[in-house]
């Protein structure tokens, strides 16, 4: 185990250098002139170069390159152009928004997609399983924009409290939030829900018409105990490899719930920051991204070892 552990980390180090060198070459070297971001359209040439020489752009791209990394080592991700502050900083204060947004949503879509995906296998092409088909290509086929809309018009006139304070400002952690993000976990579980449930359905169809789920069904044991015990144990292992990867991507991809309910979480920072050309805020929320995907793969890795006892981490 720890020897696994070493070896993964040790890639996810790999990995996140290989990302913060496509960052930094797409983000700074392509990005323009952000000297111009800082100094505004009005700046004459000798604000510009003034700028570009404080920021150690007239440096050449190895040495810029190098300091960069440094900085990385020391978890110093740089200061934003536009708001002088320290991108960690800008990162950390709305980090915990959208962590908040996707773990909350998480749960209910990978209750909910499990729950229906094992109902759907258990009664294949009955009434039951084409109402989950149903209801997975409306989700696979519904964008995330129209499901938030349509959320607020349902449910923002007549949800009380919920919508008195949907969008009234106010730090995470306080009671106002949690009212507001009941729509936004909703939202988003809806439009992760129907892919699990595909996917739970087709994992546990092939699970149980293994050898030992027969054999168990010849043991006389309660087809219960068959299902949820020995079925969905091992079907399960593919739906939670896919939840590691698709909590970490969200953290950074939750743009659209985070935008039409006013949040501000990382996804509302990096659009931001994109208008503006706010190049080390942009290039601190990718890597801040990239490390909760490799965090959260990894917890999926070990998640699979402890539910099929055939996975083995060496």
């Amino acid at each position: 185990m720890i020897r696994y552990l070493a070896r993964r980390l040790l890639s996810g180090l790999g990995v996140l250098w290989l990302v913060a060198t496509a960052a930094f070459f797409l983000v700074f070297v392509a990005a323009g002139h952000p000297e111009r971001v800082i100094g505004g359209p009005r700046a004459t040439a000798g604000t510009l170069a003034l700028i570009r020489r404080n920021l150690g752009l007239d440096d050449p791209l190895i040495v810029q390159y190098a300091r960069f990394l440094g900085r990385l080592f020391e978890g110093d991700l740089g200061r934003s152009y536009i708001h002088q502050a320290p991108v960690a900083t800008m990162i950390g204060e709305r980090l915990q928004t959208t962590a908040i947004l996707v773990l909350g949503a998480s749960v209910l879509w990978l209750a909910g997609g499990v729950l229906t995906g094992v109902l759907g296998a258990t009664r294949a092409r009955g009434p039951l399983d084409r109402a989950v088909t149903l209801f997975v290509l409306a989700g696979l086929s519904t964008p995330a924009f129209v499901v938030a809309l349509m959320c607020l018009y349902l449910f923002f006139g007549t949800a009380g409290d919920l919508g008195v304070h949907l969008f009234e400002p106010g730090p995470p952690l306080q009671e106002n939030f949690w009212r507001r993000m009941v729509l936004p976990w909703f939202t988003l579980a809806f439009l992760l829900m129907a892919g699990y449930s595909r996917l739970t359905r087709g994992s546990m169809l092939d699970v149980l018409g293994e050898d030992y789920i027969r054999t168990a069904r010849a043991k006389g044991l309660p087809e219960r105990r068959v299902v949820y015990r020995h079925g969905l144990r091992a079907a399960l292992t593919p739906v939670v490899t896919q939840f590691g990867v698709d909590v970490g991507a969200l953290i950074g991809s939750a743009i659209v719930t985070e935008k039409v309910f006013g949040l501000q979480g990382v996804g509302q920072l990096v659009v931001q920051s994109i208008t503006v050309g706010d190049a080390p805020v942009i290039l601190g929320v990718v890597l801040a991204v990239a490390v909760c995907v490799v965090l959260a793969n990894l917890a999926a890795d070990l998640a699979c070892s402890l539910l099929d006892p055939r996975v083995r981490l060496t």
